[in-house]
C-alpha cells in the first residue's frame, strides 16, 4: 500500500487569482502532462465545485484532456432535484457533460446525516470513476483550515492533523491553496452563478459552525490564518509519511499472512507499537480505534494468555487475538441476520456454486484429484458450522471439530467454512478434507477423477 501523498507544499497560492491555467500549473504538479488525461469532477453545483469545473472546461482546447462531471443526488432535501437540475444546466453551459448518480441515503438514530451522505458519495463517486480517471474534488483552502481546526478539537494526532491531501490514489484535490473567496471572484468574472446548499447554513454542523462563527474571528486577528494552516498541514503529512515508512520497516518481520506476530509486536517500544497497530489498520482498509481501545490492544490484549482468545472492537473494526497472532476484520452482523442458509447443489447441472458470502464452489477435473465423480451422489447439500458447533441439523461431531482446530482456522472463521454433505453423511470440509467413501482410489481411472475447490474473494481459509 503507497502511502498517501502529503498536501501540496511550497508557497502558497492565495495571491494569484484563479483561473485555468493556475489550475492546469498545479494539476501537473500532481499528476504530470495533462495531454491524454482524464478528469472527473464530482460536480454538487456549488460555488466550489462550479468554480472547478469551469476552469476544468478549458483545458480541453489547449491540453487535449477529457473532462466530464458526476453529480450524485441523496435525495436528502427538498431542494435535491433542483440542485441536481442546476448541475446539468451549469455543466452544459460550460461545455462538460455531466452525470446525475441518484445515491439515496437513509439515516439511522445517532448517526450523523453529514458522515453518512459523505461515506455515501465516495462511494459513488468512486464506483463511477472509469479506468484511468482522474476524481477531482473541489476542497479549498478555507475547507483545509476548518478540516485541520475539527481534528484539533477531537484531540487528532499526526495522521489527523495531516487533514486533507491533494493526492491520494486517483482522487485529487488541486484546490487546497486556493481561498473561497478566490474561487467566488473568478465565477464573477465569468459571469457563472451556483447553488447554496440549504443545509451550510444550519449551525448545528460542526463545520457549519466553525465556518460562519469562529474562522472569521481568527482571520481578523490572524489574516494568514489560512496559509499558516495549509503550511501546518503539509508538516504534519511529511511527519505522517516517516511514521508510516517506518511502520512499514517494523512490521515486515511480523507479517503472518494477514495477521500480525504477537511476540513482534511486544518486542517494540509501546509507541512504536501504537504506531505500527495504526499502520496495520490503515492497510486493512478499517477505521481506526480511539486512544483508548487503542492502549488495551498494546497493552492487555498482547499480555494475554495464547489461549484466551481476547478481542477489542469499535465501531466498523474489530482485533482478534488467536494464539500468537493478531487478526483485524470487520465485525459480523447480527448472528441470526447473518445465519448461512443451507444450499441444495446440483454439481452436474451447476459445476460452479455461488456461496452467500460471494465465495463459491467448483468441482474441477484433475488427474490427481481425490474425488470419484462416479461415487458422488448427484445433489449434494452445502450447510455451515453455528458457534455452538451444530450444523444446520446436521451431526458436527467431534470430527469436524479437529478438523477445523488441525487446519489453524481461529474461531470466528470457522463458520465461513462450506460443509457438503450427502443426506447426514458429511462429504468434505471446504477443500482440505474429503470422506473416504468419495475418494479415488489408486485403481480408478484417470478421466473419472476430480478435486473441489473453494473461491473466496480474499483467498482460501482451508
Amino acid at each position: 500500500m503507497k502511502p498517501r501523498a502529503a498536501p501540496a507544499a511550497g508557497a502558497s497560492r492565495s495571491g494569484a487569482a484563479f483561473n485555468a491555467e493556475l489550475l492546469a500549473r498545479i494539476l501537473r504538479e500532481l499528476v504530470g502532462p495533462l495531454s491524454g488525461a482524464r478528469l472527473c469532477v464530482a460536480f454538487s453545483a456549488g460555488l466550489d465545485s462550479t468554480a472547478l469545473l469551469a476552469a476544468c472546461a478549458a483545458l480541453p482546447a489547449r491540453y487535449r484532456c477529457g473532462v466530464r462531471a458526476v453529480h450524485v443526488n441523496h435525495h436528502l432535501q427538498t431542494s435535491a432535484a433542483a440542485m441536481a437540475a442546476a448541475a446539468r444546466a451549469t455543466a452544459r453551459r460550460v461545455g462538460v457533460a455531466c452525470r446525475i448518480v441518484d445515491a439515496p441515503v437513509s439515516v439511522a438514530r445517532g448517526e450523523s446525516p453529514e458522515a453518512v451522505a459523505r461515506t455515501a458519495r465516495y462511494a459513488a463517486l468512486h464506483g463511477e470513476l472509469r479506468a484511468g480517471e482522474w476524481l477531482l474534488l473541489a476542497q479549498h483552502q478555507d475547507d483545509q483550515v476548518e478540516t485541520l481546526l475539527l481534528q484539533l478539537l477531537r484531540g487528532a494526532g499526526v495522521a489527523g492533523l495531516a487533514a486533507m491531501p491533494a493526492r491520494a490514489g486517483r482522487l485529487l484535490r488541486p484546490l487546497l491553496e486556493i481561498p473561497r473567496a478566490q474561487l467566488a471572484d473568478y465565477l464573477k468574472r465569468r459571469s457563472l452563478g451556483w447553488c447554496e446548499d440549504p443545509s451550510n447554513a444550519d449551525d448545528r454542523y460542526a463545520r457549519n459552525y466553525l465556518r460562519r462563527q469562529i474562522v472569521p474571528l481568527l482571520r481578523a486577528r490572524w489574516p494568514g490564518l489560512g496559509t499558516a494552516i495549509s503550511r501546518s498541514a503539509g508538516l504534519a503529512a511529511e511527519a505522517q509519511l516517516l511514521l508510516g515508512a517506518r511502520a512499514a520497516e517494523q512490521l515486515q518481520d511480523a507479517y503472518d499472512g494477514g495477521a500480525l506476530s504477537v511476540s513482534a509486536l511486544r518486542r517494540m517500544s509501546e509507541a512504536d507499537r501504537r504506531n505500527a497497530l495504526r499502520h496495520w489498520l490503515e492497510r486493512c482498509g478499517l477505521p481506526l480505534p480511539d486512544q483508548r481501545r487503542l492502549r488495551e490492544i498494546v497493552g492487555p490484549l498482547l499480555q494475554a494468555r495464547a489461549d484466551a482468545q481476547p478481542f477489542v472492537h469499535w465501531p466498523g473494526a474489530v482485533v482478534r487475538r488467536h494464539g500468537a497472532t493478531l487478526h483485524a476484520l470487520r465485525p459480523a452482523p447480527d448472528a441470526k441476520a447473518s445465519e448461512p442458509r443451507t444450499l441444495d447443489w446440483h454439481w452436474q447441472r451447476t459445476p460452479r456454486l455461488t456461496l452467500p458470502d460471494g465465495s463459491s464452489l467448483e468441482l474441477c477435473t484433475d488427474p490427481r484429484g481425490p474425488l470419484r465423480r462416479a461415487a458422488l451422489p448427484a445433489m449434494v447439500r452445502v450447510a455451515y458450522r453455528r458457534a455452538d458447533g451444530t450444523v444446520a441439523g446436521r451431526p458436527g461431531g467431534r470430527r469436524l471439530k479437529r478438523l477445523l482446530q488441525a487446519a489453524h482456522l481461529p474461531p470466528w472463521q470457522r463458520g465461513s467454512v462450506p460443509l457438503i454433505y450427502s443426506g447426514r453423511r458429511l462429504l468434505a470440509v471446504g477443500e482440505r478434507w474429503c470422506a473416504a467413501r468419495g475418494a479415488a482410489g489408486a485403481a480408478a481411472r484417470a478421466a473419472g477423477r476430480c478435486r473441489l475447490r473453494w473461491h473466496q474473494r480474499g483467498g482460501a481459509l482451508i
